[in-house]
């Protein structure tokens, strides 16, 4: 009896010893709390459910509130992973990337990608930073703004104009692709356009789905789609490379001839499929993001006549101060301080990525739990972003959350953060402007489906691709 009660004993204490450290994070052995749910698919479908209601948010909200931890384990698109939440999760994969972690993307990710991502490490990022240093910073991009004005120009006057309703996304789409298409490979024939654009569509739509590869899923098709496009790419890589060397293209007209024109240190140039693979991760990148982004905000400028006005008087101001013909400038873009609020309180509520990949390259503890080296770590922005920890009223759209210094570090992340951020970011900044500018100057317009459902796969959409009336400005 005497040596029942003494196990007995033994293992309540050996109960309160474990839920102690638990609670107090004392306890480097102990692993994040989570689970990896079925083999191969592991949560993916919980995940994706939770964007497919139009709550993303609620993947991490639920775990964290089950577990009582700001890290928990998991399995997404096929790999087990540990999700870091909140600023402080936020502040330490981004201080300690190359240090403690490394950038990483799942086997799925990087088959449809390649050697995109393959090559996407550290050094592959400083490559391509020393290659073109200031190609996408502010001072570059004053260079761009000119072109960028002219494009939108002409895509309001041909696809919105003269137009009672239009279906906003896959005109967001063209516009954001057919920035990207000009400014890194110089093409802006009509139909080459159209023959790079479609397969895009298809890509990015598989980016975030089950990997299964299958004749007919999203994620299949979006293999063939990168296939496609990077066999077009590599036509018009032949062609500039031809004409580099016979003088009729500029080795600093694009991105494309930067990096074609640009050796490392051994004096080795890229290979034509790794540019490829480059120019393809960009492009997808960059138009993907911004015309979710301006999507959103024709979205919720519908929504708030109040918010609309505001940015209204502001386009219409930089407007007047105009001449007839005269192009965008750079003061014009600092003038644009109110619509740069909107956009970001609309990049809060919708933030045009879902967090990134990392991989422990080292052993450490992170609040009291251990991470293993080769660990695969994630981030989610909207672990901050609709957090009222962060962000009082996190619903309630309000642009003033932006002025002056705007939110504590590590808590707005539409670009991500730490030596990864989104080089270009100020890009996306510039084409989201000059959207607006357009956009706001010509028209006002309501929705035609109040109540459209909004879903995540993985950037916010529109389920009808947000339909909208147009009531023109008089002159």
């Amino acid at each position: 009896m005497e040596i029942l009660y003494a196990s007995l004993l033994g293992f309540f204490l050996l109960v309160i010893y474990f839920y102690y450290n638990h609670k107090s994070g004392g306890n480097a052995n102990l692993r994040p709390p989570g689970k990896t749910g079925f083999p191969a698919i592991g949560e993916t479908l919980e995940f994706l459910s939770a964007g497919w209601k139009g709550h993303p948010e609620r993947f991490i909200f639920d775990r964290i509130a089950k577990y009582s931890s700001h890290v928990f384990k998991t399995s997404l698109l096929g790999s087990q992973v540990i999700v870091f939440c909140g600023s402080n999760g936020h502040r330490f994969l981004f201080s300690n990337e190359n240090k403690l972690v490394q950038a990483w993307s799942p086997s799925s990710i990087d088959k449809i990608f390649q050697h995109s991502t393959k090559k996407s490490t550290s050094k592959e990022a400083l490559r391509l930073k020393q290659m073109f240093p200031n190609l996408l910073k502010p001072m570059a991009l004053q260079g761009y703004l000119g072109l960028m004005d002219t494009v939108a120009h002409r895509h309001f006057v041909t696809d919105w104009e003269k137009k009672d309703t239009v279906v906003v996304f896959p005109l967001a789409h063209h516009y954001t692709f057919l920035l990207g298409c000009r400014l890194f490979v110089s093409v802006e024939d009509p139909k080459h356009v159209a023959i790079l654009e479609k397969p895009f569509g298809v890509l990015a739509a598989g980016i975030v789905s089950m990997p299964i590869d299958f004749p007919g899923t999203a994620f299949n098709r979006a293999i063939k789609a990168s296939n496609l496009i990077r066999k077009e790419l590599l036509v018009i890589i032949k062609q500039r490379k031809i004409d580099l060397v016979e003088g009729k293209a500029s080795p600093t007209q694009d991105i494309l001839s930067r990096m074609l024109s640009t050796s490392d240190d051994n004096g080795k140039f890229m290979h034509e499929a790794d540019v490829a693979d480059q120019i393809l991760g960009m492009i997808v990148a960059g138009h993907d993001s911004s015309s979710s982004v301006c999507t959103s905000i024709v979205k919720y400028l519908a929504e708030l006549p109040d918010i609309y006005q505001v940015v209204y008087q502001e386009q219409v101001e930089i407007a007047k101060s105009k001449a007839p013909g005269e192009l965008l400038n750079w003061d014009d873009i600092q003038k644009m301080k109110y619509s740069w609020n909107v956009a970001c309180e609309v990049m809060r509520l919708a933030p045009p990525n879902l967090g990134t990949f990392r991989e422990a390259i080292a052993d450490f503890t992170y609040d009291g739990f251990s991470i293993q080296k080769g660990s695969k770590l994630y981030w989610n922005p909207n672990s901050t972003h609709r957090n009222h920890e962060f962000f009082p009223e996190p619903q309630k759209f309000d642009p003033s959350r932006f002025e002056g210094s705007g939110p504590a570090p590590y808590t707005f992340l539409p670009f991500g953060g730490g030596p990864r951020i989104c080089p270009g970011k100020e890009f996306v900044r510039l084409q989201i402007l000059v959207f607006m500018h357009h956009l706001v100057k010509r028209f006002r317009w309501e929705k035609l489906i109040p109540d459209e459902k909004v879903f995540y796969i993985p950037l916010p959409s529109s389920e009808k691709g947000l339909p909208i009336r147009l009531f023109p400005h008089e002159a």
